[in-house]
């Protein structure tokens, strides 16, 4: 095995919606840990899921398998509840990446407001933290958010791209000086920055170049792609655009 470079940007690679294709037939196909186990091939270096409330794509016993059958570290995102909580107490993942939740939603529409749920989240932090599990808030490239993660001892934050995914033009350019800015004052605050939602071949590279961010989480792109090449090209692919873009990154900075 090659050793990882020092500036090596991370790969997560979210699987829930091969889970969601599986569910909307019923039954054992596709397979998530299958799915787990050819993103490990195909050179992902972890594995996130994200078990909601109305397990509408992962459910407890994906997480039950995943956890005793993958060997990369798993990512699991979480809302700020009870229940999920105890869940991730029981199984603890590599990661609990804790996100905001809506029952209506498609996907995950913003980010945490870290900032206005101080206290309620602060003792889901410290447990989680206390299990020993790398604790991730998703937040919008905030400095109030930022604030807010630190203050709550997250060492980690993941930060929301999809309204630099979803812009087009000036605006995307301006969303990419927003990310870029968010991610300097995060390490400069002493945390690990992460970013992911509505990444494509198209889109990553700018993201990818930030020689400060240790890590990308992308799924549904993935997935989709993967319905055309196989999701071990597709993965392939987003590895090496993410490659090329760090290496011209860390050379520019």
């Amino acid at each position: 095995m090659q050793p990882v470079s020092p500036n090596h940007l991370r790969l997560g690679v979210n699987i829930d919606h091969v889970a969601t294709i599986r569910n909307a037939r019923g039954g054992l196909h596709p397979d998530p840990l299958r799915a787990a186990e050819m993103a490990a091939a195909a050179g992902a270096d972890g594995i996130t899921i994200h078990l909601r409330e109305d397990r509408r794509h992962i459910t407890d016993a994906d997480l039950d398998r995943l956890s005793i059958g993958v060997a990369l570290p798993i990512n699991l995102e979480m809302a700020a509840t009870d229940e999920m909580l105890g869940i991730a107490l029981r199984h603890r993942p590599h990661a609990a990446c804790i996100v905001p939740e809506r029952r209506a939603e498609r996907t995950t529409e913003g980010g945490l407001d870290a900032a206005g749920q101080h206290n309620s989240l602060q003792p889901i932090v410290a447990r989680l933290r206390d299990a020993g599990m790398r604790v991730s808030l998703f937040i919008a490239p905030d400095e109030r958010q930022l604030e807010a993660a630190a203050r709550l001892g997250a060492p980690v934050v993941e930060l929301h791209t999809g309204p630099y995914a979803h812009a087009e033009g000036d605006a995307a350019v301006a969303e990419l000086a927003r990310l870029e800015r968010a991610v300097a004052l995060g390490v400069e605050m002493g945390l690990e920055i992460h970013a992911g939602h509505g990444l494509t071949y198209d889109n990553v590279s700018p993201v990818a170049a930030l020689p400060q961010l240790a890590e990308l989480n992308i799924g549904h792109f993935l997935v989709g792609e993967a319905v055309f090449v196989g999701l071990g090209p597709a993965i392939g692919r987003m590895r090496a655009l993410m490659d090329a873009a760090r290496e011209m990154g860390v050379r520019g900075a």
